[in-house]
């Protein structure tokens, strides 16, 4: 399974736009070649370089087994079932690492996952939506942005 982005190429830096000091919008993102059996997907996004361990910035989840991506910003329309982040809220979080920390690394996760949709509470967190989905993974592919202030 493939997972990229329109926005930056794996290990490169991730444009301002999608960042807290830009737009803080979600990049663009397109994946390929699902395993047979895919029945959803959930994406996730977080920063194992955090200060205080790994920060999550996203879960999209119970994404169709159709869906092969997301246009920028797909996080700020309505329509995707999104987990709270490590910023205290639902949806996308842009990488807003503490000045003067060095390089962060981004990592963008796609799961294809073995069921439709995953039984998780409303205003679940992003680790809440991964441990579910760790369940049913049939597949994972990452893409890694770098960032720093």
């Amino acid at each position: 399974m493939e997972l990229l982005s329109g926005a930056f190429v794996d290990r490169s830096t991730i444009p301002r736009r999608f960042t807290c000091d830009g737009e803080n919008l979600s990049p663009h993102l397109q994946w390929a070649n699902a395993p047979e059996g895919t029945r959803s997907y959930v994406l996730l996004c977080d920063d194992p370089d955090a200060p205080s361990g790994t920060w999550h910035h996203w879960a999209v989840y119970d994404i169709p087994p159709t869906q092969t991506g997301l246009v920028d910003g797909a996080a700020q329309k309505p329509g995707l079932k999104q987990a709270a982040n490590d910023f205290r809220k639902i949806g996308y979080g842009g990488p807003c690492p503490p000045p003067g920390h060095g390089v962060h690394h981004y990592h963008f996760r796609l799961l294809a996952l073995s069921a439709d949709h995953l039984n998780i509470r409303a205003n679940a967190s992003c680790r809440d939506v991964e441990r579910e989905a760790r369940k049913f993974t049939l597949a994972e592919a990452t893409l890694v942005g770098l960032y720093h202030r």
